[in-house]
């Protein structure tokens, strides 16, 4: 909505004159401004705010009390104090009743550095209690198959609630008890099984919910977060991937109102942590007198410069897991060498929606840049192509786990260019060492069309290398020009090989990604 309009309206908080459209709350406008007031209860993308956890309180000129700024809509004139002497004694009031049954126990909670009642108490000096009452204990549970409870630390927010009731579509939980006794729990009956419950982990603003795959494994200031792309399915969704000690530890979604929202699926999170696993690939392999051999960089590209074969019959199997760029250099090392089929393979598995946020679905093809591959030709393939005896074969990023262990043994020359090793792969006459997408910086193409950037994340092992390097490497030693070292010049090289791609730049791509011929995403929040 455009502010100048009559719609608009005119505020003062804390001094500072706002202008928001009307229908905002109090609460928004402040952030608007730049002011934070402490909350709890309300989350921007659950509907319902109860306002029951009395921590967003604010003095308004001329009403005798205080007002929660959450459900309070803003109103033209209206002069807001967040900061008054009343104000902040009511919040430290708020914060002295939270902690009289919690267990302080932030030296070994997860939350810890990222807890929202850690930092108020720290705010409100709230360094001792004047109750000297035993402590309730209520102790810990299993919410899920993957999610702990720590009802001692519940503040009763009912954020979780509310997700799955208002967004995720399932009344799974509920407050059971009353007063000092209450606390969350799965109604009688019934299990907590919705492909998006690790949401409501996401949204509790302490260290009541825990995943279990998370449970001490690393604090706040251990971890290191890159912004990414989840390769989980094709929807594309926005995240973040934290990392100690150069394993993923932990995924949360990363807001795009045009994508997924504050949301991500479990499959997705899922899928993320697994890519930790399996035996990598770190140098480079040529096969000689019968035996793969190691080899450094420089003598692996002018061997396979002088020896792979120009012409003749052959096939090619691509990933759609790997970086639009890697995809584009794939087809012109194709074009080079006269292999005209290629294809990718997926898996097909089941479709979740979140009704709250129709934009965001767990879709069924298991792959986040299938549209990526068909920008450059590559079609979807049911299974692997025959290769006949004498025909050149190149596969790059499929891992052929489920492979013969035969196959390819019988090709006049094999090609891998991959990040793990299988027992089809060691069949190959050279063997070339490629980063992840976790381990690279880098574009995915979601099933709409969207082009959207991801970050390094993982430091790769060994001498692993992105595949649009190594191929862009390669053809530069066949006389195509010095090949592009960063992965936005790799970007420009593939918006060239592509009139679906024809004008974006990686600057526009930006974090939130752009569909081609449309408009980037509204700047993040």
């Amino acid at each position: 909505m455009n502010e100048t309009t009559s719609e608009a309206i005119h505020l003062t908080i804390d001094g500072v004159e706002v202008t928001v459209p009307k229908g905002t709350t109090v609460l928004q406008a402040a952030e608007r401004a730049g002011v934070v007031v402490p909350h709890y209860c309300y989350h921007p993308g659950i509907p319902s705010r109860p306002a029951q956890c009395r921590m967003c309180l604010v003095e308004i000129e001329g009403q005798p009390k205080l007002q929660p700024s959450c459900v309070l809509s803003a109103t033209d004139g209206m002069s807001i104090l967040t900061q008054s002497d009343t104000a902040k004694e009511a919040r430290r009031s708020v914060i002295e009743f939270l902690l009289l049954n919690h267990p302080i126990d932030c030296p070994i909670c997860d939350a810890a550095g990222q807890c929202m009642l850690q930092d108020y108490a720290y705010e409100t000096h709230q360094l001792e209690s004047r109750s000297h009452e035993a402590k309730l204990v209520l102790g810990r549970d299993r919410i899920a198959d993957d999610i702990l409870y720590f009802a001692d630390r519940c503040i009763l927010c009912t954020r979780c609630v509310r997700f799955m009731r208002d967004v995720a579509g399932d009344e799974a939980l509920l407050v059971a008890q009353r007063g000092h006794k209450a606390y969350i729990d799965t109604f009688p009956g019934k299990d907590l099984e919705n492909e998006f419950r690790g949401n409501i982990v996401d949204v509790c603003p302490v260290g009541a919910l825990v995943h279990e795959d998370f449970l001490f494994k690393a604090r706040s200031w251990d971890m290191d977060s890159a912004p990414s792309i989840c390769p989980g399915c094709s929807n594309g969704c926005n995240v973040d991937i934290a990392v100690k000690e150069n394993q993923i530890v932990r995924v949360k979604p990363r807001y795009n109102s045009d994508v997924n929202g504050f949301w991500m699926c479990d499959h997705g999170r899922k899928h993320l942590v697994m890519a930790n696993r399996g035996s990598r690939i770190d140098l480079p392999l040529i096969r000689r007198n019968g035996e793969l051999e190691a080899v450094h960089w420089g003598e692996a590209l002018e061997w396979l410069s002088t020896n792979l074969p120009d012409g003749g019959s052959g096939h090619a199997v691509v990933s759609a897991f790997d970086a639009t760029e890697s995809l584009a250099a794939v087809r012109a090392l194709l074009e080079k060498i006269g292999i005209e089929s290629g294809g990718y393979r997926i898996s097909r598995g089941h479709e979740a929606e979140l009704g709250g946020f129709p934009q965001l679905k767990l879709r069924a093809e298991r792959a986040p840049n299938a549209a990526g591959a068909e920008l450059f030709g590559f079609g979807e393939s049911d299974g692997l192509p025959e290769v006949s005896d004498g025909e050149t074969l190149v596969v790059v990023g499929d891992r052929l786990a489920d492979a013969p262990a035969d196959y390819g043994a019988g090709a006049g020359f094999f090609l891998y260019i991959g990040s793990h090793l299988s027992d089809a792969t060691r069949n190959a006459t050279a063997i070339l060492p490629a980063t992840t997408f976790a381990e690279m910086d880098g574009t995915f193409v979601n099933h709409d069309g969207r082009v959207q950037r991801f970050h390094q994340a993982l430091v790769p092992p060994g001498v692993a290398r992105p595949t649009w390097m190594i191929l862009r490497r390669l053809l530069a030693l066949g006389g195509e020009g010095e090949g592009p070292l960063e992965a936005r010049d790799a970007f420009a090289v593939a918006v060239g090989e592509s009139s679906e791609l024809a004008g974006l730049n990686w600057d526009e791509v930006g974090l939130k990604g752009v569909n081609p011929g449309g408009s980037t995403a509204p700047a993040a929040r």
